[in-house]
This record gives structure tokens, sequence and C-alpha cells, in this order.
């Protein structure tokens, strides 16, 4: 067990502080707000520092600071470089961030390219990718605060979850995307400086040699480069983390967010700076067996080993830190989904007429309701961190070539990109459950390739790029 731990006490002055703070933090830059692109969008004015921050943080999430160190301790080497090419998305996006600006220069969504891109049918089966996605990953992070909570005090997982869902709900439906995107800069400064310091205590206190003596000794698989399950992890999670980022809101309602020519650097900047955070966590994680450390459960043993190596103070140290984390992912994720239930759900569905008034109402509401049904999800923790979020990996992984295939080539038509996502998604889910978590993200996304390549060639269409123009100007 962990000999440093929180006591009950500071742990809830600690939440409660962190509370206070960033509600106050989102009710301040969030009182300006006055319209709908002033809060979903941040009045499209985000420059490039903030636009880098809120990259990078944005994707530090409970993945990257409890899965990456669970992955490492489970697969080893291939485990945490694997993790780290998950810094392909932000980096490959960069350019698609520029094209999708130039496209849509006052688009809101995703799901406005995919619907005027490629029609109804593929939109649904979008929409389906997305919102399941979405809930997924929000149900990760509430249960990575939990565990967080958990796994450094007295408190049970339910008053972690709880508390960080609420404290997330609460500055974001104050500030919308500005509330988000300010206080992913001071996250994303917290997180690398904390990064930093545990790394170099984990080096000082246990050093490289002893760690890999130990892991040499008692579980040398985990430095076996021909390991085959962690050589598929590998690939599979290559391709997991680009179709998590080339369909998601998240990242589409920073395109939009950001000032014109700025999108483009800062996800190639924010990429490269998260490259090597999820070897350096999961480094750290190789440590338990030097430090006596079993973890109850795989996805708590990164805050384990890294209270165990900075003392009492550093339990205080490693909550700050992945609480940042976990907060700087599920703002974002807040408000993205919230955009686009209320563009493509509410506004192309049920009130096409609503004005910014309503329609900024109306999303504060959707995010108090997405917060209170990822507290239900979350209540019975079913699965670890790693189990849930790959199985949504069959899902966006899919997504990848038409979203792709839709912003470059003209060909493909909406027929074709329809079936890649279904059949892409059926055969990744199939495989999931017959072989493995590591191998669904991969075989939905080269299935997907083969059937959209079969579009362009077979069977092209010849679609008409001022079409997004047009369908901007009617929405106006």
């Amino acid at each position: 067990m962990l000999e440093a731990q929180l006591d009950s006490g500071l742990a809830l002055a600690i939440l409660i502080g962190f509370g206070l703070l960033w509600v106050a933090f989102g009710w301040y830059l969030g009182r300006n707000n006055r319209s709908i692109d002033d809060y979903a969008l941040a009045g499209r004015n985000v420059g490039f520092a903030f636009a880098t921050a809120t990259a990078m943080a944005t994707w530090i999430t409970s993945n990257t600071t409890l899965v990456a160190p669970q992955l490492a301790y489970q697969f080893g080497v291939w485990g945490m470089i694997g993790y780290s090419m998950a810094a392909l998305g932000l980096i490959l996006f960069a350019p698609m961030a520029a094209r999708i600006k130039s496209l849509m220069p006052h688009g809101f969504t995703s799901g406005d390219f995919i619907r005027t891109r490629f029609g109804p049918n593929a939109w649904a089966v979008f929409m389906l990718i997305s919102l399941f996605y979405a809930m997924g990953w929000l149900v990760s992070l509430g249960m990575a605060g939990g565990i967080l909570l958990s796994s450094l005090s007295d408190l049970d997982y339910h008053t972690g979850m709880t508390a960080i869902l609420l404290i997330c709900v609460v500055y974001t439906l104050l500030g919308g995307l500005k509330a988000v995107i300010a206080t992913d800069f001071v996250q994303s400064i917290l997180i690398l400086v904390g990064v930093v310091v545990i790394a170099w205590f984990c080096i000082d206190k246990v050093g490289i040699s002893q760690i890999h003596q130990n892991v040499t000794n008692f579980q040398p698989e985990l430095l076996n480069l021909a390991f085959p399950a962690a050589i598929m992890f590998l690939f599979n999670n290559i391709f997991f983390g680009i179709g998590e980022i080339f369909h998601s809101n998240v990242w589409w309602s920073r395109a939009f967010a950001f000032k014109g020519g700025v999108g483009k650097k800062a996800f190639l900047t924010g990429g490269l700076l998260w490259l090597p955070i999820p070897i350096v966590t999961g480094f750290v994680a190789l440590a338990a067996l030097s430090l006596n450390i079993l973890p109850p459960s795989a996805d708590m043993v990164g805050p384990l080993v890294a209270a165990k190596l900075l003392g009492g103070i550093g339990a205080v140290f490693v909550f700050v830190v992945v609480f940042s984390a976990l907060a700087s992912s599920m703002d974002s994720l807040l408000a993205a989904t919230s955009d686009l239930i209320t563009q493509d759900g509410y506004k192309r569905l049920m009130n096409p007429k609503a004005d910014s008034d309503r329609l900024l109402k109306v999303n504060k509401r959707i995010v108090i309701g997405l917060g209170a049904l990822t507290w239900l999800l979350c209540l019975p923790k079913v699965a670890t961190l790693g189990a849930l979020l790959n199985f949504t990996g069959a899902f966006v992984a899919s997504a990848i070539w038409p979203i792709l295939f839709g912003l470059y080539h003209p060909a493909l038509t909406g027929r074709f990109a329809t079936a890649a996502m279904s059949l892409g998604i059926l055969c990744g889910l199939t495989l999931y459950f017959v072989i493995g978590f590591y191998v669904a993200a991969i075989s939905a996304a080269l299935v997907s390739l083969l059937i959209c390549l079969a579009g362009v060639y077979w069977a092209p269409g010849h679609f008409d790029w001022r079409a997004f123009k047009e369908a901007e100007h009617v929405s106006e």
C-alpha cells in the first residue's frame, strides 16, 4: 500500500479549493458571452498561445495520466511507445484544421461537414459514432476522477467521480469555450511541470538501471520487442488515436474557434509537446516493482507510484496534476458535445428557426444533462479505463477515411461513406470480442479504407466544394 496518502479532510479541502477557483474563473470569463458564437466558439478569435495550450491539455486526459501507465504496466515498452503515437492524431489534424477553416469559415460542428458532404444517412451514422464515443470518454473521465481520489486518499470512488463532474459542469456552464480554453492554458502548465518533476524523482530515487533489472527478473515480457499482443496494440492505438481526433467535435470546434492561420501551427505544436508525455508517465509505472507496489487495479498504478516517490507532499502534487489533466479534457468534451447536440440535433431536427438566445439556453441545458447522464453511467465501475476506452476504437477508426476522402477527394459519395463507417464498426466490434481490444480500431480502419477506395474507383461522384459555402449561407 501507499505510505503517504491524503487524509480525507485534506482531500476534500483540495477539491473544494479547486472547485471554487475554476468556477470563479469560469464565471469571470463567461460574463461577457452574448451569443452562441461567443459561448460555443469563443468568438472565433483564439490566438496561437491559447490554441496550442488547449490542443495539448485537452489531449492529456485520463488516458495519458492513468491509462498510459496502465498499458506500460501491462504491455511494457510497446505500451508506452504505442500510446505516445496518439500524438500523430494531433499532428495529422494540423493541415486538416486549415482545410476545415477554409471550406467552412463559419461552420459550427463536424456534423455540419458530414451532412453537407455525404447527406443524411452518413450523418446519422456519424452522429451515432460521435455521441457513443463522447459518452465513453466522459464516463472514462468521471471514473478516472473517482479512481484518482480513492488511490490517494481515504475518500471513496463515488466522491471523487461526483466532485470532478460537478466542478467541470459548473464552470463550463458559466464560461463556455472561453473558460475551457483559458483553464486549459493554466492546466497545461501544471501538467508539464508535474510530469517533469515526477519523472525526475523516479530517476533519482529508483534509477533506470534498477527498474530495468527488476523488470528483467520478474516481468521480462514487458521488455520483449516481439511481444505479439503489444505489437498489435501499437498499431491499433495509432489508428485509435487518429480516429479519436479526426472525427470528434472537440477538435473541429477548435478549428472553427481559432483565428485564421492559427489552427495548423497550434495543432502541430500541441502534438509535438504531447508526444513524450505518455512515455514519461508509462516509464514511471515500470517502477512499481522496484517500489513494491501492487495496485488493486492496473489503472491505479500511475498515481500510486508517483505519490510513493514524492512522499506526503507528493500525494497533493499528484492529485493536482492528474485532476488538472482530467478537468482539461472533461470541460472540452462537455462543451463540444453540447454544441453538437444543440446544432445538429435541436436546431437541425427540432427548431430550425431558433435564434442565438434560444440556442444559448438549450446549449447550457444540454451541458447539465450530459453531466447528469455521465454521473449515472459512472455509478457502477464496470471496467478498467483502458477496456472502456478501447471499446470505442471500432467506432472512431471507421470514420478516419470517410473524413479524409471527404475533405480532399470529391469522388467519394455518401453511399460508400455510410457503408465504410457502418461495416467498419461491425468488423471492429466483432474482432474486439473474438480476439481482443488491441485489434478493434485497426480492423475497423482497414475495412473502412477498402470500402472508400472501392467507392472512389468503381462508383465515383463529383462533389462541388462550393456546396459548403451555400450551406453556410442557407444556415445564416
